[in-house]
């Protein structure tokens, strides 16, 4: 078990590393400015019209690295740095944000899949730490409670590694797109390319740590002792 502890706590740390390098790579670039000039706002919209999607509104949202789509009501949400900045950061952001909206109209298959897990994951993850609890404290009466959470921990597992395809597509669609229409010149795609890198790794990193999480709830169902 001491093994388990181990491997937990190094995920940790490396999550810990990769979202302090994105913050910081999101903070350097968002000091570059974009020879174009264009913000955020102006980048995501024509990346919309250049993909003929005409239903989906970009939008501002408050917050720090709050920047996500919304297949619900069609909008892209952009964080107030992103939709009115106009620099390498807001480039890579708001292309990858536009290529989500790129996979709703498409019917991307692994977008689908995971939007189709939402509701499901909701009422699990609502539940689940409850289940799990009780089921630790139960496991030398029964060992049902836990195998019912183990259950439902591995659905959110499912849904971290379901999302890795997901997060790469879009961010491959926002780089080919900036670059074939000119949006940055070669020096502000490297840097685009390697904000999008990390961002990348965050969602990485969460998959694998849902997984040793997961592995280890199954060793104690399992009765594995180190």
């Amino acid at each position: 078990m001491a093994g388990s502890y181990v491997i937990i706590i190094l995920v940790m740390a490396i999550s810990m590393y990769v979202q302090w390098r994105l913050k910081s790579k999101f903070e350097e670039y968002s000091q570059v400015g974009l020879s174009n000039g264009m913000s955020g706002r102006e980048i995501a919209e024509k990346m919309l019209r250049d993909s003929n999607i005409f239903d989906v509104r970009v939008v501002s949202v408050e917050g720090q690295l709050t920047d996500h789509y919304n297949p619900q009501d069609k909008t892209v949400n952009l964080s107030p740095d992103v939709f009115h900045g106009r620099s390498v950061s807001a480039a890579a952001v708001a292309s990858h944000e536009c290529g989500h909206a790129v996979q709703h109209a498409t019917a991307y298959q692994w977008l689908k899949f995971r939007s189709q897990m939402v509701p499901f994951l909701s009422i699990s993850s609502r539940y689940m730490q409850w289940v799990i609890l009780g089921g630790v404290l139960l496991l030398n009466t029964t060992p049902i409670p836990l195998a019912i959470g183990v259950a439902l921990f591995a659905v959110t597992t499912l849904f971290s590694f379901i999302t890795l395809p997901v997060e790469y597509d879009a961010s491959n669609r926002a780089l080919a797109w900036i670059q074939n229409n000119r949006i940055v010149n070669e020096r502000e795609y490297v840097m685009a390319a390697d904000a999008l890198k990390w961002a990348a790794r965050t969602y990485l990193v969460a998959a694998i740590g849902s997984l040793a999480t997961l592995l280890y709830y199954v060793s104690l169902l399992m009765g594995r002792r180190d």
